[in-house]
């Protein structure tokens, strides 16, 4: 029986893959496979696809073109990053490469970019809580002066720092402050402020909004001594600095007169300039300190014109953050918005600055003066219940003087008197006396239900901070005319405060002051009108008009003699 020629091993067929290929558990190479063909001699895989050396050069130089193809991201190629990887690895000889090759092509991408422009490489961001914290860092450390500023604040008995957290405490109660956060860093930032300014007596007065930044401002008292030799030194200076300039200005304003003759000297005379109050008295009663955040610097305010005050109540700006900003109105403000600020933190206080009636009083010395400027606290005050104080506003009190339309707390008469103009001027200084009459506005202590309304808006809203629990509630005063103004009374305890943008409420919107009309213009007449130049012909014609006139006339005269 023959065997078949599946039986005989003899006749089965030669497998063309080695065997290594099944012993290494691959099986036999697929034509697409890269081992395909490679067990064949002389194999080579362009050999039937590219048989022409000069075809084969252009497809590598085509290959090579591909890979030199610049990203449009990153601006790198291929190539060169092939060739930075493989230099790389030829110069560290890492072990396990080929595990690594991940990470060493995005070290290769890393050492090419460049900062801000690096999409791989994260940039360590700094987050808004450690700017935060880096700010306030300072306030945590104690400074060298501060013992001696303790042990005088134990001889003077009051301490000048005030207890800001315990003020947040009777405001948060009726929703009204800051943060606990914020207010604990203002509680440190007052405390370097009094380390390094002679106060005598400070207090937190409120923070104004502003469009880039805030400020926080602290109302003080300097000691006695302190505030007078800073005015007398800029007096002195700015006495000096005029009289050099005046001196410089006769010996140019001579050298011109010698020179050119003198022009035509203007008759007008500007009105007087109404002189600032003096510090301690009046809207320069307190000294204003502002920062823009805790931890940053103090700067003092400048003490408050009239004229400052007087043009603030015509202008409505908010406030940009920076001090030395320009403040851009009409009419135009004299000063920057540092003079500005403190213009409207005197307005501000004015009318927002209340007390519980009899909390404060008179000297016995002043009882009788209309113009008292002093109060002292009364030690027999006692405090009325929360109850009473929020049913009726005769309970309230203003403890701050009122800004007279002059921009004064007490009136002075801008007119003087001089010897030399007394005999020249008695007419026009009479006429001035009687059409300036004197201010007066609401006395010290004026309780707040004389202060007026606005439409059918009252001056004043007063609530209680809970009704649930009556017995432990506060009584709050809010401004209607000053939005963001209010004040707490707990017992003898009370305190004024200003959170908001430093803006007056007015009822039908502000509508900022026209400008002046124009100048009347010289009148059309035969004396001030130009006259238009005759041309030639109209001069022709005119002498040849006055030619024919004396031609008559001297044939009149010959009439006239052949007559006679």
């Amino acid at each position: 029986m023959d065997q078949s020629p599946e039986s005989d091993p003899a006749q089965e067929p030669q497998s063309a893959y080695p065997q290594d290929a099944y012993a290494s558990g691959h099986g036999p190479y697929q034509p697409h496979e890269p081992g395909y063909g490679l067990d064949q001699p002389a194999y080579s895989p362009y050999e039937d696809e590219i048989p022409d050396p000069q075809t084969r050069m252009m497809a590598i130089k085509n290959a090579k073109a591909y890979l030199l193809k610049t990203s449009t991201k990153s601006g790198l190629n291929l190539y060169d990053h092939f060739a930075n990887i493989l230099t790389k690895i030829l110069d560290e000889q890492p072990t396990n490469t080929v595990d690594i090759i991940e990470t060493i092509s995005q070290d290769v991408k890393w050492a090419q970019f460049r900062k801000k422009m690096d999409t791989l490489r994260d940039e360590h961001l700094i987050p808004p809580t450690f700017e935060a914290a880096e700010k306030c860092k300072a306030l945590f450390f104690k400074e060298s002066g501060e013992e001696d500023h303790e042990e005088l604040d134990e001889e003077m008995g009051e301490p000048a720092l005030p207890n800001v957290m315990e003020t947040a405490f009777y405001f948060e109660q009726a929703g009204i402050g800051l943060s606990k956060d914020e207010c604990y860093y203002i509680f440190l930032a007052f405390k370097h402020l009094i380390n390094a300014q002679p106060i005598q007596t400070c207090r937190f007065w409120g923070k104004i909004l502003g469009l880039e930044m805030n400020y926080i401002i602290a109302e003080a008292q300097l000691r006695e001594g302190e505030g007078e030799e800073e005015e007398q030194t800029g007096e002195e200076g700015e006495e000096a600095e005029e009289q050099k300039e005046m001196g410089e200005g006769e010996e140019e304003e001579e050298e011109q007169k010698e020179k050119e003759p003198e022009p035509p000297k203007s008759t007008y005379k500007p009105p007087p300039e109404i002189p600032k109050e003096a510090n301690g008295t009046g809207t320069n009663k307190f000294v204003y300190f502002v920062c823009n955040e805790p931890g940053k610097p103090w700067v003092k305010l400048p003490p408050v014109t009239p004229a400052q005050i007087v043009c603030a109540r015509q202008i409505k700006k908010f406030f940009t953050g920076h001090l030395d900003a320009p403040v851009v109105s009409f009419p135009p403000f004299p000063g920057n918005e540092a003079n500005y600020l403190r213009a409207q933190i005197a307005r501000i206080s004015a009318g927002t600055h209340v007390s519980p009636t009899g909390f404060y009083q008179f000297p016995e010395d002043e009882e009788e003066e209309e113009g008292a400027d002093t109060y002292e606290e009364n030690p027999e005050f006692e405090p009325p219940p929360v109850s009473e104080m929020v049913e009726s506003l005769a309970t309230w009190a203003h403890h701050v003087k009122d800004i007279l339309k002059q921009g004064r707390c007490v009136w002075i008469n801008p007119v003087q008197k001089s010897e030399e103009n007394e005999e020249d001027d008695e007419e026009e200084e009479d006429e001035e006396e009687e059409e300036q009459q004197e201010e007066t506005g609401q006395p010290l202590l004026t309780l707040v239900s004389e202060d007026e309304g606005m439409k059918n808006i009252p001056a004043w809203t007063v609530r209680a901070s809970t009704n649930l629990i009556p017995e432990y509630s506060v009584a709050i005063l809010q401004s209607n005319w000053w939005p963001g103004a209010y004040a707490f009374a707990s017992g003898r305890k009370f305190e004024n405060i200003y959170f908001g943008w430093g803006h007056k409420y007015n009822a039908e919107n502000h509508v900022p002051a026209l400008p002046p009309p124009a100048e009347v213009e010289f009148p059309i007449e035969p004396g001030i009108t130009e006259t238009v130049d005759p041309t030639v012909q109209e001069e022709l014609a005119f002498k040849a008009a006055q030619e024919e006139a004396l031609a008559e006339a001297e044939e009149e005269e010959e009439e006239e003699g052949e007559d006679d």
